[in-house]
């Protein structure tokens, strides 16, 4: 027993001092790894330096992040620092955290819609105010075969009017775009502006419109407008066999309780604007903007009946030759011969034809009309 104890003790000795030798090997390999890269540490640092020469720039962000990653080789990398402060390589470290950080938390799974589709379900949603999220996501698969959820769908539709994101349901209501539309051609517009002659006397002018062909029905001037003059140019404007079932017209005062009533007894429903929404009646207002910037604008009108010469010529152009966007383009009321057919070739005219102007308001706008050469 005691033999065995002996063994036992000189045993212990030899790992104990085995042991021992092993840390001893490992400190002095650590040191050696330290001091390499303490050398590799100050040798990086010296090449910048040297290729900085007199000067100095900033490090780009590969110098940045070999800098860090050997720092973190040597045990005293402050007292081997030298090119910047311990303070600037801490804030490295940092930085190179976060961009490691953001990698790391980079958003993962389905691959994102692309903008064009984003941009067709957010149209398919303005055109079509009562379809839902789900009429849209069947629209797209069973008539285009792009294959996408409703909730995808839901998630690019634009917001309702009161601020809720997307259609999650059909409108209660419709737009009054939409009603307009929808009723463009039964509907007539009407309103007044105001023009100054060359004597500074102020003239009004009362233009009678239909939405549908963008045609203005009348047009008629005076010095001073009554709800009487108003309702007789609305009897000239409108005829006896007329289709039109609204009128829409302003809350000025001259838009009297008693001419309502004449429109109501000509068969139309009186639509008011609300109060201080021009919009509600945009077409109209568009067509004054345009009778201001393309006859108007141009010339000085002496009297009211120098200026009604002028609009009833100004109207007969527009009517009939002037070429209108919003109909696709096209005329209101186009003349005999308009639109001309497409040419055989895109960019020559026929053979044996030639391009007529015809002068409006002195050449203040033309007429072209293609006629064949004599």
């Amino acid at each position: 027993m005691l033999a065995v104890q002996c063994v036992l003790r000189v045993i212990g000795a030899l790992v104990a001092g085995s042991l021992d030798r092993l840390r001893v090997l490992w400190s002095s390999f650590e040191d050696r790894q330290s001091m390499a890269a303490e050398n590799l540490f100050l040798r990086k640092q010296l090449a910048l330096f040297i290729d900085r020469g007199e000067r100095p720039r900033r490090l780009s962000r590969v110098q940045r992040l070999a800098l860090v990653q050997m720092s973190r080789l040597v045990r005293d990398w402050r007292q081997a620092l030298v090119v910047v402060r311990p303070q600037t390589l801490i804030r490295w470290h940092r930085e190179g955290f976060r961009l490691l950080w953001r990698w790391q938390s980079r958003r993962r799974g389905r691959p994102p819609v692309p903008g064009e589709l984003q941009a067709l379900i957010t149209e398919m949603a303005r055109d079509n105010p009562t379809w839902t999220a789900r009429q849209v996501h069947k629209e797209l698969l069973l008539k285009l075969g792009i294959r996408t959820s409703a909730e995808t769908v839901r998630r690019y539709m634009p917001q309702r009017p009161d601020g809720r994101p997307g259609h999650g349901r059909a409108r209660g209501d419709q737009r009054w775009a939409t009603f307009v539309q929808n009723h463009a051609s039964s509907i007539v517009a009407c309103d007044f502006l105001t023009v100054v002659t060359a004597t500074f006397r102020v003239l009004y002018v009362f233009v009678v419109m239909e939405i549908g062909s963008r045609r203005i029905l009348h047009c008629n001037v005076t010095a001073s407008p009554t709800a009487a003059w108003t309702a007789q140019q609305l009897r000239e404007a409108i005829p006896c066999d007329h289709r039109y079932r609204f009128l829409i017209h302003d809350r000025d005062s001259i838009f009297s309780k008693n001419l309502d009533e004449t429109v109501r007894h000509l068969g139309l429903r009186v639509l008011k604007s609300p109060v201080r929404a021009p919009k509600a009646n945009a077409f109209c207002e568009r067509l004054i903007g345009t009778i201001r910037r393309e006859c108007l604008d141009w010339l000085i009108p002496l009297n009211a009946r120098h200026l009604l010469k002028i609009l009833r010529e100004w109207v007969g152009y527009y009517n009939h030759a002037r070429p209108h966007s919003s109909l696709g383009p096209g005329f209101p009321d186009p003349a005999e011969g308009l639109p001309a057919p497409p040419q055989p070739h895109r960019h020559r005219l026929p053979p044996g034809s030639r391009v007529t102007a015809t002068p409006v308001l002195g050449g203040l706008c033309h007429d072209y009309r293609l006629d064949k050469a004599a």
